[in-house]
């Protein structure tokens, strides 16, 4: 048996503000998919469930705070690993009640785009299917 984990847990955030623009974040050149705009979030830790976790990465990550109770499950997306790389499950959750304006904290970049914007965006795969899953009319429409 190995330590490793048999597959990585990621939440992910969708922000979506009153004019219905909403929040993607562009990854760091220096990171895995560098450069490409994704929906903000990270790795659940050890000890953590996905809402905590989720409240933890918003305020690293963004600056803002969110509340646990203003979460709302939406999608999730997962991949099947490879030899380097673990399997990935995001569970993407809408948030529309925070404090703060949110700023890129760890590089990158931080915009609000509309749902066109947001299809046109380059972005990694798994954000690629949890657009797909958020805005289906959208993007079957386009």
């Amino acid at each position: 048996m190995t330590n490793s984990p048999t597959m990585m847990m990621v939440v992910a955030a969708a922000f979506c503000r009153p004019d219905g623009l909403w929040l993607m974040h562009r990854r760091p050149e220096n990171k895995q998919h560098g450069g490409l705009w994704e929906f903000p979030g990270g790795k659940v830790e050890n000890g953590e469930t996905a809402p905590i976790a989720l409240v933890r990465e918003v305020r690293e990550e963004l600056g803002i705070v969110a509340i646990t109770d203003a979460l709302r499950p939406l999608a999730f997306a997962q991949n099947e690993g490879d030899r380097a790389h673990p399997p990935i499950v995001i569970l993407l959750y809408r948030i529309d009640d925070w404090t703060g304006e949110p700023i890129a904290m760890e590089g990158g970049q931080v915009g609000w785009f509309s749902i066109s914007e947001i299809e046109e965006l380059p972005k990694p795969p798994l954000d690629c299917d949890l657009v797909r899953q958020l805005f289906p009319r959208y993007v079957e429409n386009s």
